[in-house]
């Protein structure tokens, strides 16, 4: 049993009101709700400062946190708002699974998996991926005026063939103890698992185009 978080903030610079915008016949942030509850979840906690979500009338089990404006803006990271959260002694002990609204196009396996795979022993954080372009381990930092690779100096005389698979987070599954992120101050640790998920289910939703696309890929599954 775990403890769905849907962070769903009001504002948005590339698609203004994105989260409450229709998708295949429903507002983006109910997605993620129907996929927390497809996949089992005890609790589902909407975080928001939009008023039409805070004042609608909801099923049973889905909650909604009111958001201050200080942490709504553009500029504020997920980390403080889910400490503002999860500061509530409510939420002690339990597995929080952050389903991002942006993410639409997840899976409830993938779900299902990322909480498999958090339950290994020596995983503090499970994340899902997918793969990227690998020529970025070609690329570096400049210290001074000398050049730092990224990761490994073979890389960036190498051919793109033979360098290694890349993977990034698609933002679409987070899976973590409430205790360890409070304790822990937020996400970063060296003890991430990874759930890879396909490049067409992990398309982000930020700007109007991005509707049409995932709409065609939704058609797709029916």
């Amino acid at each position: 049993m775990f403890t769905a978080v849907i962070p769903a903030r009001a504002g948005s610079k590339g698609a203004p009101g994105k989260n409450t915008g229709e998708l295949a016949g429903k507002p983006l942030w109910r997605w993620s709700v129907d996929q927390a509850r497809g996949a089992g979840a005890a609790k589902i906690v909407v975080s928001t400062d939009i008023q039409e979500i805070i004042h609608s009338v909801h099923e049973d089990g889905l909650m909604v946190a009111e958001r201050s404006s200080e942490l709504a803006g553009d500029d504020v990271p997920m980390g403080p708002v889910l400490m503002d959260l999860l500061a509530d002694k409510a939420f002690a002990g339990d597995t929080i699974v952050l389903l991002q609204p942006t993410s639409p196009l997840r899976r409830i396996e993938d779900i299902s998996n990322a909480l498999d795979v958090f339950a290994q022993p020596d995983v503090e954080l499970a994340m899902t991926v997918t793969e990227a372009d690998a020529g970025v381990l070609k690329f570096g930092t400049i210290d001074g005026d000398h050049f730092k690779p990224l990761r490994d100096a073979k890389h960036c005389f190498s051919n793109r063939q033979s360098l290694p698979q890349v993977f990034r987070p698609n933002g679409a599954v987070y899976v973590f103890g409430r205790d360890w992120f409070l304790h822990n101050g937020g996400f970063e640790t060296d003890n991430i698992g990874a759930v890879v998920m396909p490049t067409d289910v992990s398309q982000d939703i930020d700007t109007e185009e991005d509707f049409a696309k995932a709409e065609a890929v939704l058609s797709g599954r029916v």
